[in-house]
């Protein structure tokens, strides 16, 4: 896959077809759209591309909001897109002279001048332009106006449920991975570097590795304790994963920790990749360290028996 960092480094596409948009997570709603521009490139004999935003347009329209959690970190969504085989990937920086444009500026100044697309294909829901006032009817006279075609795709529907980014973002939140993962079609993820702790868990037998976020702008599952797969280059181990405040421990404060089953190496420092699998139990308060401890091996034997160790 070609990856374009700004319009100043496209090169010339043959018979592009295009797609736009933040394809946050590449959830399986927006699998399907890709798929199809795929088999679309391939049909029309020329090369797929996607347009997409960095940073997500929402942090420069809505500057005060600090609630949005992104499913998929610019380097995740790379990776996602690779794998699914898309032939390009455009990479627009996100400023306010691009949240500015009408959506005929945007039309006529970046897909058809820098692209030259010979089709568009689109959500159900798709909007662009200039707080987001352009609409799927306004592409199609746009279309007509610069001689590309354009297709729109419907909803896809799991599990009798619309997918989006937004309702999975709410699933994770929920604690519900099991959801997530069904809605992304693969399972939860993130990554970071293994900090050093309080190391309190050594005292109570589980020895923990505290996570570090590679991007504080990823989301993370709810408070609670999760039973979850970690990934150390190619080694894959099973553990439990605990998020929270720590409420039995006074002043620990917030953190992500993960016991790591029948693992002993040595790995502050390491990058680790936390796959979340399913939420065993919420964050509760004990009445000290000795019936967290007790609640440990609980943990420890549910979250074994989901794993099938």
């Amino acid at each position: 896959m070609k990856i374009f960092e700004g319009i100043g480094q496209l090169t010339k596409i043959n018979n592009a077809v295009v797609t736009q948009g933040t394809f946050d997570g590449v959830h399986l709603g927006h699998q399907r759209i890709l798929k199809h521009l795929i088999a679309e490139a391939k049909r029309l004999n020329g090369e797929s591309v996607i347009i997409t935003f960095y940073p997500h347009p929402r942090y420069i329209v809505q500057p005060e909001d600090n609630n949005l959690k992104l499913l998929s970190t610019l380097q995740e969504k790379k990776e996602l897109l690779e794998n699914l085989g898309i032939d390009n990937l455009l990479i627009l920086p996100f400023d306010e002279s691009i949240s500015n444009l009408s959506p005929l500026e945007y039309v006529r100044d970046i897909i058809v001048e820098k692209i030259g697309p010979i089709k568009m294909i689109v959500g159900y829901d798709h909007r662009f332009g200039k707080n987001r006032s352009g609409s799927i009817i306004d592409l199609i006279k746009f279309a007509e106006t610069f001689n590309f075609e354009v297709e729109q795709i419907e909803a896809e529907i799991v599990t009798e449920i619309t997918v989006s980014s937004t309702k999975i973002r709410a699933a994770l939140a929920a604690g519900n991975a099991s959801e997530a993962t069904t809605l992304l079609g693969y399972p939860y993820s993130f990554t970071g570097a293994v900090v050093k702790g309080m190391q309190l868990g050594r005292k109570m037998g589980y020895k923990t590795a505290n996570i570090l976020l590679d991007d504080d702008l990823k989301r993370i599952p709810g408070n609670g304790v999760y039973a979850s797969y970690a990934y150390w280059g190619a080694e894959k181990i099973c553990g439990m994963l605990s998020i929270g405040n720590n409420p039995t421990i006074k002043d620990k404060g917030s953190s992500i920790e993960i016991h790591l089953f029948n693992f002993d190496s040595e790995i502050y420092k390491e990058t680790l990749k936390i796959e979340v699998v399913k939420k065993i139990r919420n964050e509760k308060k004990f009445a000290g360290i000795e019936a967290l401890a007790l609640q440990l091996q609980i943990d420890e034997k549910i979250c074994k028996s989901i794993l099938g160790l």
